[in-house]
């Protein structure tokens, strides 16, 4: 007996479904039963912009943002006693609402680095 000959043969397709704009206006102000602040998001937004307008064009500046921001979440950690883990300490880095624009920006220096100084950029990874 073979496994496809009991697997259903129909396949079902999926496709997005239009809702009215007054139904969807009153989801948006919840996420997960809190209220969303639309002007906290709206402040930060020329933030965001801003950092990811920076053009890293100077050797100095791409070493200095490399070495200013982490590869890695500082912030992760096991806790052990006694060679077993007690608990775990998720990374806070993605709370942050800048987080995307920031490793952006350490992306950005990294590539210059790499493509126009032909650097070795290993010692940063």
């Amino acid at each position: 007996m073979k496994v496809f000959d009991n697997t259903t043969k129909n396949i079902f397709l999926a496709s997005w479904v239009s809702i009215n704009q007054s139904e969807t206006s009153e989801d948006r102000g919840t996420q997960l039963g809190r209220p969303v602040s639309k002007s906290y998001w709206n402040i930060l937004q020329p933030l965001k912009q801003r950092v990811d307008s920076i053009q890293v064009r100077d050797r100095q500046l791409a070493h200095r943002l490399c070495k200013l921001i982490p590869s890695q979440c500082p912030f992760e950690r096991d806790v052990k006693l006694f060679g077993k883990t007690l608990f775990h300490i998720p990374p806070m880095c993605k709370l942050n609402p800048l987080y995307e624009e920031v490793v952006g920006l350490r992306f950005r220096a990294l590539c210059y680095l790499a493509d126009e100084c032909g650097e070795d950029v290993s010692q940063y990874c």
